[in-house]
């Protein structure tokens, strides 16, 4: 049984498309809840990829003397995330279509490319989520409406045109489909969750995709925040619960679906826990990942009768376990990973070790192996090879002949160019705690101007692989620099809540600053060229940057972060009402304690600002609305601050189309070449973009 909590979860309520929320499970292929990590594993072919051309002996650059264009870096791929069917038949992908250029789902035969064909027709956003139902004859896959994140599921059949229409199973104005499950024991059904009958809470329904009929299975009480099912039965018998009092999380179970809930387990604020799965051995007990007694998350086996801890399976005192893999079957644990600074892999089950072995020797060296897909009895794979300095590579894998075939690179048109490796980096703050970053040069030996690039969440963290803005960054002439600051996930509960009450004029906020200094210190930073860059969270770190810090940074530019975090709280969706008091612990009481509010928000400090300012934002992003930007550029731009705002009417959090991605990057690039001074590849606005520039607007008007 996967566990999917659904969106509402607080890690990363700043995120949006800044990272992938876990609105997908299938209890076919076991995943853990954590960061959406599925028993996607990714694997790959005989032949080495590509590494692009060899550095040049005159220069000490880190990335190509050419400058790569934004459309190769921002547009669509040529293809991605590759998922067998089930049986094995079909592979389905996302694709751009030949005429609108928008992501779509694409289906092929598994063994003949020339079968391939488009099988949904979106002509705005695209698809980014898609995945099989168990009859391995239906694709399903999630869209919202131009950003406002009202996900519904929709289902096509593979035998499907472009022209025939998707059917909606999750209709309704401003209902939210989330925590969706499959089942290969229950083909014809799926489990998931919508706030159809209350918009701030989610109900779990079983849903027949081939009859359209959606019925409710279990009510959610008021107080439920995710939901866990059972896999033999297809059950919900597991709750996660969140007291709106204490901020506290309970685990509820039950037998079967006509038995009473009880509590599991309670993690206190401040400690940090979530289902697994059920065991599968013949004794009454459960997989958890915990804090309670240690720092960082622990998987564990609980009794389900008394929720006391039977054992300690796996743990690192560095870091929390990340992920996990169960045999589909017997549950028992197959392999767990952890991830400080590169992803690192405990196996209990050696055969699925000598498969990874053989995977890895199979690709590039310094690439990332993990498995994206698998049929359902696992004698195909679909691979992938992921690095820092390159596009994400899949093959087939013949578990039996222990062979690969190519199956596409993401974004081959990357290839002919030399990108710069991403460097994982240890900082220390000023107070001593050591924070992992992540850094991508543009020069080997002489010192640039650099980017902080903040995370959003911020209750997330950055992750080493390839990263197209610091690729971009790095060709015109800009080192990148990412660190999980205090408050970040991942590195235990510790590190986690030394963020709590820290945004702003905090130790967050300080901990991006030490960030900076020790670039500098090790001649990585020219100091008087120095850019904040974030979205979401990161947004927001760019703006009290700038308020706060305002001698350390040359210019910025925020991506739909808020400025004002009273009006962010009082405008967040109906379904976040369950964890507003948690972000007030977190973030601090903005709600009774006016000047706290004033004190970390950055609109209250706008004369502090020294720097000029580019801001984006999405006009309907229902995290942090367009307010947020609004508010702060007027109020810049009334005192005569330099400041530049651009508005996307078709956007949400995060900008998914990429004819608006290629627009706002082009205008960030002119804006870096006046204040950092690097290279820029002249702008033409792209056809599709819809930019709209508020302050200009009322100038005209």
């Amino acid at each position: 049984m996967p566990t999917a909590l659904h969106s509402c979860n607080m890690n990363g309520f700043l995120l949006g498309l800044w990272t992938i929320f876990p609105l997908i499970s299938s209890v076919s292929s076991f995943v853990s809840p954590i960061a959406a990590f599925r028993s996607n594993h990714r694997h790959h072919h005989n032949s080495k990829m590509r590494t692009g051309l060899a550095s040049s002996t005159t220069t000490t650059r880190c990335s190509d003397e050419k400058l790569i264009p934004r459309e190769i870096l921002f547009g669509n791929p040529e293809k991605t995330s590759p998922t067998l069917s089930p049986d094995g038949k079909y592979i389905a992908y996302l694709a751009p279509s030949p005429d609108l250029n928008v992501l779509n789902v694409f289906v092929r035969e598994t063994w003949d490319e020339t079968t391939s064909r488009q099988v949904t027709n979106d002509t705005s956003r695209g698809i980014r989520s898609m995945f099989w139902a168990q009859d391995s004859e239906t694709l399903l896959y999630l869209q919202d409406f131009e950003g406002d994140e009202n996900f519904h599921l929709w289902a096509v059949p593979v035998e499907n045109s472009k022209d025939e229409k998707a059917r909606d199973l999750t209709p309704g104005e401003n209902v939210k489909v989330s925590s969706i499950m499959t089942n290969k024991r229950y083909p014809d059904q799926i489990m998931l969750a919508t706030n159809q009958r209350d918009p701030s809470t989610f109900d779990m329904y079983q849903c027949d995709y081939k009859t359209e009929k959606l019925e409710l299975d279990t009510t959610n009480p008021g107080d439920v925040v995710g939901w866990g099912s059972e896999d033999e039965s297809f059950e919900i018998r597991m709750a996660v619960v969140r007291n709106q009092i204490d901020s506290s999380t309970t685990i509820r179970t039950r037998a079967t679906k006509h038995d009473e809930w009880r509590d599991l387990i309670n993690f206190p604020y401040g400690e940090e826990g979530s289902f697994v799965e059920f065991c599968n051995d013949g004794t009454p007990t459960c997989y958890m990942l915990s804090t309670l007694g240690r720092d960082t998350k622990a998987l564990i086996k609980v009794d389900l009768n008394t929720g006391e801890t039977v054992e300690e399976i796996s743990s690192n005192d560095k870091c929390d376990c990340r992920g996990v893999v169960l045999d589909e079957d017997t549950k028992e644990i197959r392999m767990v990973s952890y991830t400080r600074a590169r992803t690192e892999r405990i196996f209990l089950d050696k055969e699925l070790e000598q498969h990874y072995s053989t995977l890895e020797e199979l690709g590039p060296a310094s690439a990332e192996v993990a498995v994206a897909s698998k049929t359902r009895d696992e004698t195909l794979w679909v691979a992938s090879y992921s690095r820092s300095d390159g596009p994400t590579e899949f093959r087939l894998y013949d578990v039996a002949k222990k062979t690969t075939t190519p199956l596409f690179v993401t974004k081959p048109n990357l290839l002919p160019y030399q990108l710069s490796p991403m460097e994982d980096v240890r900082i220390q703050a000023r107070d001593g705690l050591e924070l992992v970053g992540y850094l991508t040069r543009a020069d080997k030996e002489q010192k640039t101007p650099l980017i902080l690039l903040v995370h959003g969440g911020p209750w997330a963290r950055d992750f080493w692989g390839f990263n197209a803005q610091a690729q971009w960054f790095a060709n015109r002439g800009y080192a990148t620099l990412q660190v999980n600051f205090r408050g970040s996930t991942g590195y235990g509960k510790t590190h986690l809540h030394k963020g709590d009450c820290q945004w702003g004029v905090g130790t967050m906020q300080h901990d991006l600053s030490d960030a900076v200094q020790w670039a500098i210190d090790q001649g990585i930073a020219d100091p008087h060229k120095i850019c904040i860059y974030g979205g979401s969270y990161g947004g927001y770190a760019c703006l009290a940057g700038l308020t706060f810090t305002p001698d350390l940074y040359c210019c910025g530019v925020d991506i739909v972060g808020p400025s004002n975090v009273k009006t962010l709280l009082d405008s967040i969706p109906a379904y976040w009402g369950p964890l507003r008091n948690q972000m007030l612990l977190k973030i601090g009481n903005v709600d009774e304690d006016e000047e706290f509010n004033k004190k970390i928000s950055p609109l209250f400090h706008v004369d502090n600002i020294q720097s000029p300012l580019l801001i984006g934002q999405g006009a309907n992003d229902p995290r942090v609305k367009q307010a947020e930007a609004d508010q702060i550029a007027f109020s810049m731009k009334e005192k005569g601050i330099p400041v530049e705002y651009v508005l996307y009417s078709d956007e949400g959090h995060g900008f998914a189309r990429p004819d608006n991605r290629i627009d706002f990057n082009g205008r960030v690039e002119l804006f870096l070449e006046k204040h950092l001074g690097g290279r820029a590849e002249p702008f033409v606005k792209p056809e599709g973009s819809s930019a709209k520039f508020p302050l200009l607007e009322e100038q005209v008007a």
